[in-house]
């Protein structure tokens, strides 16, 4: 039906059932924990919203929006969390259906060492207690892994990005209406190993020779899905995310020019972005930035894994409405006007 954003002192008003009406499917609460840089915050709130919307069917959800309060901000983003976000002490203390933590960039060399780890140990340990199901995104998973079952993320030779092909497990309900090959965009520079993790008890869903594991989950008191990939993208997150990653080459902040994403551009994207890289290779400058070729290999992309991603999320949200619903037993009775 909808996604309905709950900021802080402002919640959904309940409306009043005629009587002898069913009554609506019960609202499902969701706590976003948005962990992304302030480049990508307001980008990555839209990312989740829209493909809740599109995943939704019947249900309602109410979405909370919070963030680890140790990460660094500017003065820009920390305006937009204090005005839109739930203090994440005060989200935890309000009952919610499922969480959804995202990653952010490493600052640090082990996970362990980063600013946030014993505030990540805490929501960890709560959503477990306190939720039917918690999905947790590529660096979030990593930081989750280790965590709970002390897997440790190991560093790639290169940067994983492009969008995969992922063979998948049959019968599982939450890739009910997904193709047996499921495609997805990755961007990350580590890795969990798929023996390690089916060795810790982890039920692989979707996973690949090339791209390693793609979804998977953990089933115990609440059900924990993990994603290294990232079906919440839009067609052109993996385009913004290269060129910034060009603009980073320019301006002397990385080393090496970024490699293309795998199984995303068309040739003739190919043709020109290779244009590009050899006239940023003769001459290294910002000002170059100017000609990058977005908005003609934007116009020819197309979103192959959006389909896939609407399915799973649906699969997610029908578990949580399930889990949710009262049964005939439990609805109040009414004995007036007998």
């Amino acid at each position: 039906m909808s996604v309905e954003q709950e900021t802080p002192g402002t919640q959904a008003a309940l409306g009043n059932r005629p009587f002898g009406r069913q009554p609506p499917p019960p609202a499902i609460r969701i706590g976003l924990i948005n962990n992304r840089p302030d480049s990508a915050l307001q980008s990555t709130e839209a990312q989740f919203r829209g493909l809740l919307e599109a995943a939704t069917g019947t249900a309602t959800v109410r979405l909370r929006l919070s963030s680890f309060p140790e990460l660094p901000r500017g003065a820009d983003a920390l305006e937009h969390i204090a005005r839109h976000y739930w203090p994440l002490d005060e989200l935890l203390t309000e009952p919610l259906d499922a969480l959804i933590v995202t990653g952010t960039e490493p600052r640090a060399p082990q996970l362990a060492d980063e600013p946030y780890w014993h505030r990540f140990g805490q929501v960890l340990a709560w959503a477990e207690a306190h939720t039917r199901g918690s999905i947790w995104s590529c660096l979030a998973a990593h930081a989750a892994v280790q965590s709970l079952d002390g897997i440790e993320r190991q560093r790639l030779p290169q940067k994983r990005s492009g969008v995969y092909e992922h063979q998948t497990s049959s019968g599982d309900a939450l890739l009910a209406g997904t193709p047996r090959v499921l495609r997805m965009p990755h961007s990350r520079w580590n890795d969990l190993p798929v023996e390690a993790l089916r060795n810790a008890g982890y039920e692989m869903l979707s996973w690949s020779a090339v791209s390693g594991a793609d979804a998977f989950v953990r089933k115990r008191r609440s059900l924990m899905l993990f994603f290294q990939g990232h079906p919440e993208y839009e067609g052109t997150t993996l385009l913004k995310e290269y060129r910034r990653d060009v603009t980073r080459y320019l301006s002397d902040q990385q080393p090496h020019y970024p490699s293309l994403p795998d199984g995303y551009f068309s040739p003739e994207a190919v043709r020109l972005l290779a244009e590009f890289r050899g006239e940023a290779r003769a001459g290294r400058r910002p000002e170059l930035m100017a000609r990058f070729p977005y908005a003609e290999i934007a116009a020819g992309l197309e979103n192959t894994w959006s389909d896939s991603a609407v399915a799973i999320y649906r699969n997610w949200l029908a578990m949580l409405a399930s889990a949710k619903a009262p049964t005939r037993s439990s609805e109040p009775v009414s004995l007036a006007d007998s």
